[in-house]
């Protein structure tokens, strides 16, 4: 009974939907005259800043229209005859089993058109920068689907624009890391967290580097690492957490060809924990390199089977194909190995408390050397939350010439462990700066800090003060890269202040600064990623793709920088025809299917739109990857 039941169900929605999507109301289709008529709302369009976005808001049954700009709103509906509709599109209409998408003047299920008098008078504000007016309802027996709401503007009752809403994911974006002097310069390492902020620690040494894989081999002994080991010079530091991402090559079977990478990966794993007796956590994923072979079979004769579908790739490489193959595919048989490092140290098994008590005796002492080893070894404390950031206060350094690097340390990572504190941290390096006025450190430090609580709003800045301070660090002997970073986070700091005061034009300039300077020195993962959001954030996306385009199509890329490219090109037709597009999409479901799955969500559902499977090229990949 239940299962006709949904049956006869599914009829009924099909029947009303073939009668209500041709349903047009009063919607005029214009012809050749479309410039003529839609003239008051393509000019509009084309005034409208950057900034000002528009969507549909779904309150059980009910719809609203939101804008965050009134003045843009009501330069849109004029005349009694402007007015907007809403197009209700179901998600079945992208089923992998349909051959192809139904072609039709609509997608979905149009709903009565709401014009220039309803929507003006019920227009509410909902937030600061919010408004709501609310434009109809779902039909009943559609509330149970996944659906998505697309928006025609009308210009005198005249159809002149057709628009779907993308929810791309969002990300906080922050400025580039600038580091802080310890006893050299030392960076966070930072991972980006959508919409809730960051999470760092404080690292010694990261190292990233490739084992290629012999085919057929499966177990690595310590013989076979040792070399690996000794040329990281490691001897004077454990490995703490390594990340490894094994890779197969594409012929034979899937399923085992991932088991091998596991056992690979592994053995790698088990060969250099067998150098150290602490734990090194690991994590460990693996996946065909689909991404690598479509690279490099371009320009071959292989070529053609770019176009193929995985299982059609498969069957066309097997045998001698698969042989001559051999010199591309073997080097797609590898290991990307990323380890981070602490340095061994000999008060490892003190406490925290102890290492405090031995170190305020040092100072008192003068012994320098035995200073900075206790210093570093609380620093190890914190990291490792044996001790409270609190104990970096109860070290009893001197303001004196001779203790000015250790107490320029304490202070830097202080800043670096809690930003809370960063105010604190500045007024004593100010007071350290006045002890060693030319101190390369120390001046970097402040002006690091400043930048900081300058984009917090936390102290009053003479920007042009700022920006001349920035430059004369190069008199200190600070590097010209490390400036240009600095320059570009001061001008993304003054977009933001510009755009704030609505000064979308002298905002654009800082904008253009910026993406013509931070080429002058290296990025990040964590760089690439706040810079291209900064993009983003500010309705420059084009920038944002062509900073991360080259890096999209590598094995090797951070996955949230990978799906934040996603985010940016897959609305994009003209970007995912490109046939290179599809190493992407590989790269991505290779990395995190699951993840690669949900951008084709609704947008209620934490999707980009499902409506990115009208591109019949995205609809093949999607199924080839999610219709299981």
């Amino acid at each position: 009974m239940k299962g006709k039941s949904l049956l006869f169900l599914s009829l009924l929605l099909l029947s009303c939907f073939n009668v209500f999507s041709q349903h047009t109301y009063d919607i005029v289709f214009p012809g050749s005259d479309r410039d003529q008529k839609c003239k008051t709302c393509f000019d509009a369009f084309r005034q409208k800043p950057k900034e000002v976005k528009f969507s549909i808001k779904r309150d059980g049954a009910k719809l609203f229209f939101e804008v965050n700009d009134k003045d843009w709103f009501n330069t849109l509906f004029v005349n009694s005859g402007d007015g907007l509709a809403v197009d209700i599109v179901l998600k079945d209409r992208y089923a992998c089993d349909q051959e192809a998408i139904e072609n039709t003047q609509f997608r979905g299920f149009l709903l009565k058109p709401v014009y220039a008098h309803a929507l003006k008078s019920g227009l509410k504000g909902t937030s600061q920068d919010r408004f709501s007016v609310y434009i109809g309802n779902i039909p009943e027996g559609l509330l149970n689907d996944e659906m998505e709401f697309n928006i025609l503007f009308l210009s005198n009752k005249n159809l002149c624009q057709y628009y779907v809403i993308y929810d791309l994911e969002s990300y906080a974006w922050d400025l580039l890391d600038m580091g802080m002097y310890l006893d050299d310069l030392t960076y966070d390492t930072k991972k980006i967290e959508s919409e809730t902020g960051e999470t760092y620690v404080v690292s010694n040494k990261t190292m990233k580097f490739i084992i290629p894989f012999q085919k057929n081999k499966s177990n690595y002994s310590q013989a076979d690492i040792k070399p690996i080991y000794d040329s990281l010079r490691l001897t004077d530091f454990n490995i703490k957490t390594i990340d490894i991402k094994a890779y197969s090559s594409i012929e034979g079977i899937p399923q085992r060809n991932i088991e091998l990478q596991q056992l690979r990966a592994n053995s790698i794993v088990a060969a250099l924990q067998t150098f150290q007796t602490s734990t090194i956590k690991t994590n460990v994923t693996a996946s065909e390199n689909w991404v690598e072979f479509f690279n490099d079979i371009k320009g071959t004769k292989y070529n053609n089977l770019s176009n193929l579908t995985k299982s059609e790739v498969r069957s066309r490489i097997e045998g001698a194909v698969s042989r001559e193959l051999e010199p591309i595919l073997k080097n797609h048989r590898k290991a990307v190995i990323e380890m981070e490092l602490e340095k061994k140290d000999k008060h490892n098994s003190e406490t925290a408390e102890q290492l405090l008590v031995k170190f305020n005796e040092a100072v008192a002492g003068g012994d320098l050397e035995e200073v900075k080893e206790l210093q570093n070894s609380i620093f190890e404390k914190v990291k490792s939350k044996e001790a409270s950031p609190d104990i970096l206060d109860k070290m009893q350094i001197p303001l004196q010439d001779k203790f000015v690097k250790i107490f320029n340390k304490n202070s830097a990572f202080k800043y670096m462990t809690d930003f809370r504190e960063a105010l604190i941290v500045y007024n004593e390096l100010q007071q350290l700066e006045k002890l060693a006025p030319k101190d390369a450190g120390i001046k970097y430090n402040i002006a690091a800090v400043k930048i900081k609580l300058w984009r917090f709003n936390a102290i009053d800045i003479d920007d042009i003060a700022l920006k001349n301070e920035i430059n004369a660090l190069k008199n200190y002997g600070i590097g010209s890269g490390l400036i240009a970073r600095m320059l570009v986070n001061y001008h993304i700091i003054k977009a933001e202040n510009d755009m704030s005061a609505r000064n979308y034009a002298i905002k654009d300039k800082a904008v253009e600064y910026i993406n013509s300077n931070y080429k002058k020195f290296p990025l990040s993962d964590y760089d690439y990623l706040s810079l291209a959001q900064f993009f983003s954030f500010y309705a420059n996306t084009d920038l944002a793709v062509e900073l991360l385009d080259r890096k999209a199509r590598s094995i090797d890329i951070d996955e949230d920088l990978l799906f934040y490219y996603l985010n940016l090109t897959l609305i994009n037709p003209e970007l995912t025809k490109d046939s290179d597009y599809r190493t992407v999409l590989l790269n991505a479901s290779n990395m995190n299917q699951k993840r690669f799955c949900e951008l084709f969500n609704a947008v209620e559902k934490g999707g980009v739109t499902f409506q990115l499977l009208e591109d019949e090229y995205l609809r093949k990949n999607y199924c080839e990857s999610c219709n299981n």
